[in-house]
């Protein structure tokens, strides 16, 4: 992997690739995840050894579908895992160091989503909120319109 042209793999955090809503089944985001490259196809297409990547699922830094006979088959999330796990060795890493890494994006990807998820519901909080107070604004006002300010 070292001296790979490839510059855009730095790009990727070996993890899955972000979903994409899709009114279809069998979108793109489908695809990514399905296995179809055998072990030769995937070591040839990043530019490693079918052993390397024994190796990394050993280490359980992949873990790539099986047919029923049990041959590995590889998805382009995998290929994209792969040449994670190839840029983290280039720049100087270990096999264990590059399962924290990966281990860690995906910790970080999971809390982006969560922190994501957390401001969408704070923004319905905050409408709701100041519904609320606009609610609250009318009633006094009608109750004063009854009752006369400073009455209650």
């Amino acid at each position: 992997m070292a001296g790979d042209a490839d510059s855009g793999r730095l790009d990727h955090d070996g993890g899955p690739a972000p979903s994409v809503p899709n009114g279809g089944s069998g979108g793109g985001a489908d695809r990514n995840a399905m296995g179809v490259y055998a072990i030769s196809v995937a070591a040839e297409l990043v530019g490693t050894g079918q052993q390397n990547i024994r190796q990394y699922e050993r280490k359980g830094l992949l873990t790539p579908e099986r047919t029923d006979g049990g041959t590995r088959r590889y998805s382009e999330q995998d290929l994209a895992t792969l040449r994670r796990i190839g840029a983290l060795l280039d720049e100087g890493l270990n096999l264990a160091g590059v399962k924290l890494v990966l281990e860690l994006e995906a910790a970080n990807r999971g809390l982006t989503e969560d922190n994501r998820g957390l401001a969408d519901h704070n923004r319905e909080l905050r409408a709701d909120n100041k519904g609320l107070r606009k609610d609250l604004k009318e009633a006094r006002t009608e109750r004063d319109a009854q009752t006369g300010p400073g009455t209650h």
